[in-house]
């Protein structure tokens, strides 16, 4: 597939800035992050912040952006419409949790912020079942894609509320979760790979056309005399070696920031917030060449009809 630069802009930041709500709902009631609502409201704006931004820029995808809230219509059958409806709903708990916290009122705040937490993690499980649920394209049709959605947020958020919380010597639970989500993320990324690597039979012309029972099958005519939109976008191959390339890149940005991260939870609040600085740098780093690869990767059986061979497994 043709890597689109607003869907990765879209899964990388509103990834982190769920991830990042989804941390600040858990920890703050339990008193793990800094008390005031100074902190609160800095962490929750950057979190809506990043939300936005990318649920914004996956708008520049679509061919007539100004139909996107048609989206919200089709919840009972489409995972696209099941994550917008559960984006949109996420923002009254998370605005919520922002007015309870400036008046006072833990209780309310904290029962905010879990269902924030419970919405953002909805929203991202939505996000990756768009990609799992399609059965045409074997790298994105695998049980690890919606997970791996899910751990990617949690660790990018995590570095995120860590960063903020160094400022105030208290990054030690953030970082903590950093670790554990990020750990996480990169032994799901490695198994993966290991496993779209596999030389399993991929579809063929026989297969995708039902035909193979007669014999080997080829097509008359080609579907088209030029390149068209459906094989640029569908057929798009990325070179084996910058696919290992960027694949190392990947697991080098998620190395380096689980290294800084754990420098980070003895380090002094000064220290620590330059270490989660480059923490956080990193792991964006890491994501946006993973999710590059996503979407690079990924095959689409329709090619077939246009090049006329298998799809490279």
């Amino acid at each position: 597939m043709n890597p689109a630069p607003s869907i990765i802009v879209f899964t990388a930041a509103s990834g982190a800035g769920y991830g990042l709500l989804v941390w600040l709902g858990l920890l703050w009631p339990l008193g793990l992050l800094p008390g005031g609502a100074g902190f609160a409201l800095l962490a929750l704006a950057l979190a809506l912040a990043l939300v936005t931004v990318g649920l914004v820029s996956s708008t520049f995808h679509l061919g007539r952006p100004e139909r996107a809230w048609r989206a919200l219509s089709q919840w009972r059958s489409s995972w696209l419409s099941r994550e917008a409806v559960v984006a949109a709903a996420t923002y009254v708990p998370a605005g919520l949790f922002g007015l309870a916290v400036l008046a006072g009122a833990d209780l309310a705040a904290a029962f905010a912020g879990l269902l924030a937490a419970v919405g953002a993690v909805a929203t991202v499980w939505c996000t990756g079942m768009i990609y799992a649920s399609l059965k045409p394209i074997r790298e994105w049709h695998h049980p690890l894609v919606a997970p791996g959605y899910l751990v990617l947020a949690l660790f990018t958020g995590a570095l995120l509320l860590a960063m903020l919380a160094a400022t105030r010597d208290a990054a030690q639970a953030p970082a903590a979760a950093a670790l554990l989500s990020g750990g996480a993320a990169l032994l799901l990324k490695r198994r993966y790979w290991s496993e779209v690597d596999l030389p399993l039979p991929g579809p063929t012309l026989e297969t995708a056309t039902g035909l193979g029972r007669i014999g080997a099958t080829r097509p008359l005519d080609p579907p088209a005399t030029e390149r068209s939109w459906l094989l640029k976008e569908m057929g798009f191959r990325v070179a084996r070696q910058h696919r290992q390339r960027l694949r190392r890149l990947s697991l080098m940005g998620f190395g380096v920031a689980l290294l800084l991260a754990a420098l980070a939870l003895p380090a002094s609040a000064g220290v620590a917030t330059v270490l989660l600085v480059f923490a956080v740098c990193a792991g964006a780093v890491a994501v946006l060449a993973e999710r590059w690869l996503m979407f690079a990767e990924a095959t689409h059986t329709v090619a077939l009809f246009y090049e006329g061979n298998r799809i490279a497994a």
